[in-house]
């Protein structure tokens, strides 16, 4: 084992093979959770980004055995310096702006897509690690960013949940129904953060954003939330989990 492993270190064809499948393997395991959600940024997306950063860095081992082989009397007569780090910092810089287009601010002071943006980012970094033919790296990253991506997201809900904050967008008939809201959660034992109007929409409705903490004792969280869409003056309700 300890002999293959040596060998795939080594930069031959098999080896270049070995380690684009491995980038295209890890971009489709972290893609694949993204396009079950449907996110901007899916199963494709990832395994080319990484496909792409490991290619990049294998391009830098070409040109440096290059420079130190069938390029060796040019590099002697110029003074060529070569330094292959640039490369994967140029992939990890050009990222950032694939990165960015992920990341919308949508309505309601929502901004969704950071974890697209950084999952593409480490699949980057993933490519990179596969094209420098870092395996002892790339299995176990693999796992763990799976894990934080896949694993960890309902849990994160979960623990949300438990503290029984809530952050609810209404959309009510009339500006003075706001006290109505008001009252309503009040009494269910929730203390309110803040609430934030927002513009009316094209229907010319107003809304606005209710930040509050539930009463452990009171009401439940779907409990909370009932009570509020009963109202005859609420038109619709709409929970924002970041």
């Amino acid at each position: 084992m300890a002999e293959v492993l040596s060998y795939l270190k080594e930069f031959n064809f098999i080896s270049v093979v070995v380690r684009l499948v491995l980038a295209m393997i890890s971009g489709a395991l972290i893609g694949y959770g993204r396009e079950k959600k449907e996110r901007n940024a899916g199963l494709r997306t990832y395994m080319l980004i990484s496909i792409g950063a490991a290619l990049t860095l294998l391009i830098s081992f070409y040109e440096y055995e290059m420079l130190q082989g069938g390029w060796a009397s040019v590099v002697a007569e110029i003074g060529q310096k070569f330094d292959g780090t640039r490369f994967g910092a140029q992939v990890l810089a050009g990222i950032g702006f694939l990165a960015a287009g992920t990341i919308i601010a949508s309505a309601h002071q929502q901004v969704s897509g950071l974890t697209s943006a950084i999952g593409l980012f480490a699949a980057a970094v993933l490519g990179i690690a596969a094209g420098a033919a870092f395996y002892e790296c790339v299995i176990p990253a693999i796992v763990i960013i799976i894990f934080c991506m896949e694993v960890l997201q309902p849990l994160e809900v979960l623990y949300k949940r438990r503290l029984r904050n809530i952050t609810i967008t209404i959309k009510y008939l009339n500006p003075t129904d706001i006290e109505m809201i008001k009252e309503t959660i009040e009494n269910q034992g929730a203390h309110l953060f803040d609430i934030d109007p927002e513009e009316p929409d094209e229907d010319n409705y107003p809304s606005a954003i209710f930040s509050m903490k539930m009463s452990k004792e009171k009401s439940s969280h779907s409990e909370m939330l009932s009570s509020i869409a009963e109202l005859p003056c609420v038109l619709s309700l709409h929970e924002l989990i970041s």
